[in-house]
């Protein structure tokens, strides 16, 4: 057994596991990579520690400097851990949609929760208002650092490691890679690895109906950390070859037979990957391996996603059978 030095020291490194139920019937071989397994929940740990790892070494921020980021999730989290770890104060911009349980886990670690009220008067979006907040307290306070996750390439450069565990995992580049999107910094990585190692992996990107990341209209959406209002500065044309839009309700959906059928408790994004699979699982050539990257755990969901009076309140009546939401899919 391996003494790892500090709970930095455990980000990455998830597992693959197969999955053998959620494609019934299916040839196809379907793998799950468990980001959720990181420390502090989610994928988004990779980035935190890359960001705040490079700036520290190259003295873009000191012991003292305050770290300030637009966040209503994962990424805040992963920021509130290292920075827990490093000793650095962070503030977090958030917003009302911010669940009551992720502003509990920033605060549990130190964080500093700075809510906006109102969304941005020009754009009608929260996140315009919070970036706009961000820029405000950076020039309020001395020695502050942004991490910018939306064009921080240290974001996706910390997914070259994501897709080379992937490789090593299997032994070679899976057939296709499914992998939702919101600050782009995921697909982008894994993108770029595929590329330098000449692998010969189709990346599908999953997207979100209301989400403008790939040209889509914009339209409210419920489920946080899949898609976004507005376009991420990592966004790269041509790194994915197909884009798949996936709704809430299939969100929901995807979360609940990946609960049922394998025992698997994950956030919204992974039912939305789950679900474009299962859209496009006929397209697929026989024998394909077909990797999934769920990005964070379902506990965080439990309000919404996996609360039978959220989801009928918002939903009406959703049936969670293999047979029934297959019907849906094709629908």
């Amino acid at each position: 057994m391996v003494i790892h030095e500090g709970v930095l020291s455990v980000i990455g490194g998830t597992p693959l596991v197969r999955l053998r139920r959620f494609l019934e019937g299916s040839d196809l071989e379907l793998c799950a990579k468990l980001e959720l397994l990181n420390p502090g929940g989610s994928i988004k740990d990779r980035p935190a520690f890359a960001i705040l790892k490079h700036a520290l070494e190259t003295g873009a921020i000191r012991p003292d400097s305050v770290i300030i980021e637009s966040s209503s999730g994962n990424m805040g989290i992963g920021l509130a851990q290292a920075c827990s770890y490093f000793g650095l104060r962070l503030i977090c911009v958030i917003d009302p949609k911010t669940t009551v349980q992720n502003i509990n886990l920033l605060k549990v670690y130190g964080a500093v929760v700075d809510m906006v009220e109102s969304p941005d008067a020009q754009t009608g979006e929260f996140l315009q208002a919070r970036l706009n907040r961000v820029q405000l307290l950076l020039r309020s306070i001395s020695n502050s650092f942004w991490p910018n996750q939306y064009a921080n390439e240290h974001n996706s450069a910390a997914h070259h490691q994501t897709m080379r565990e992937i490789v090593n995992s299997l032994g070679d580049g899976p057939d296709y890679l499914f992998c939702a999107v919101s600050t782009f910094g995921t697909l982008r990585g894994c993108a770029e690895y595929v590329r330098a190692q000449r692998l010969k992996t189709r990346i599908f990107a999953v997207d979100a109906v209301g989400s403008v990341i790939f040209g889509g209209g914009k339209a409210k959406r419920l489920i946080p950390g899949h898609g976004a209002a507005v376009r991420p500065k990592l966004f790269r044309e041509g790194l994915a070859e197909r884009c798949i839009h996936v709704s809430d309700k299939d969100c929901i959906i995807g979360c609940r037979r990946l609960a049922r059928q394998e025992a698997i408790l994950a956030g919204g994004s992974s039912g939305a990957v789950l679900m474009a699979i299962a859209k496009v699982r006929e397209e697929i050539p026989a024998r394909s391996t077909c990797v999934a990257i769920l990005a964070d755990r379902g506990e965080r969901y439990l309000d919404t996603i996996y609360c039978d009076h959220w989801v009928h309140d918002h939903f009406g009546d959703i049936a969670y059978s293999w047979e029934e939401s297959a019907r849906e899919v094709q629908a």
